[in-house]
């Protein structure tokens, strides 16, 4: 089981339960290298057992791949940073705050599609862009981002969202992507605080014409 922590610069720990627990619980702690990132929110897990994490504080999403680390225990473990090899850092698309390069979007939370519900394809890791109005998914293999963004009603404060296939045999038409408008400040949604809170479907088509 893995577990993320947002405190600075941020943490994943590993906990595996053992024979016995508690008594045979040993976790394992990694922590973000804050030169790079800071602030994992979200967790989730791709088929391959590559973790990704949306860093909320430095605009980036985080891969971490336990397979390329060497040390797991002793002396060395002490400050989390013995397996810096592990992470992999992309940059969110997006302005920067003034004189710095750090990314003004905020991202509350991450999830990967690993079955291909939304329509890029498998294992792609998708981070709410709660500051911009959107969903941005990273296509690994390239590194090219996706930006999905819902034009109404204005204020697509998204916070969470998961993946749902209706029908295997339906083609794109039978899955799809479900976000939330999670926003705390309501009055920022068009439409002001009468707004209610909505769910919306993401779908991609294979190509323009897609029956």
């Amino acid at each position: 089981m893995w577990i993320v922590s947002d405190r600075y610069p941020g943490d994943l720990v590993r906990l595996d339960r053992g024979d016995n627990p508690p008594e045979t619980c040993v976790a394992e702690l990694y922590v973000v290298p804050a030169e790079h990132g800071y602030r994992t929110r979200g967790l989730d897990v791709d088929r391959n057992g590559v973790l990704w994490a949306a860093l909320a504080g430095s605009s980036h999403f985080a891969s971490f791949d336990r397979s390329k680390c060497t040390v797991f225990s002793g002396p060395d473990v002490r400050d989390g940073r013995h397996c810096d090899e592990g992470w992999s850092f992309y940059k969110v698309p997006g302005p920067n705050f003034e004189g710095t390069d750090i990314g003004t979007d905020f991202h509350y939370y991450n999830w990967v599609d690993q079955f291909d519900t939304l329509g890029l394809g498998e294992n792609v890791p998708i981070a709410n862009g709660s500051s911009s109005d959107s969903l941005l998914a990273l296509l690994p293999e390239t590194g090219e981002w996706v930006t999905l963004r819902v034009p109404y009603p204005q204020g697509f404060h998204s916070r969470g969202l998961d993946g749902r296939i209706d029908d295997p045999d339906g083609g794109w038409k039978g899955r799809g992507v479900y976000a939330t408008y999670g926003a705390d400040a309501a009055w920022h949604v068009e439409g002001g605080p009468v707004e209610p809170g909505n769910l919306v479907k993401l779908q991609i088509r294979p190509h323009p014409l897609a029956n």
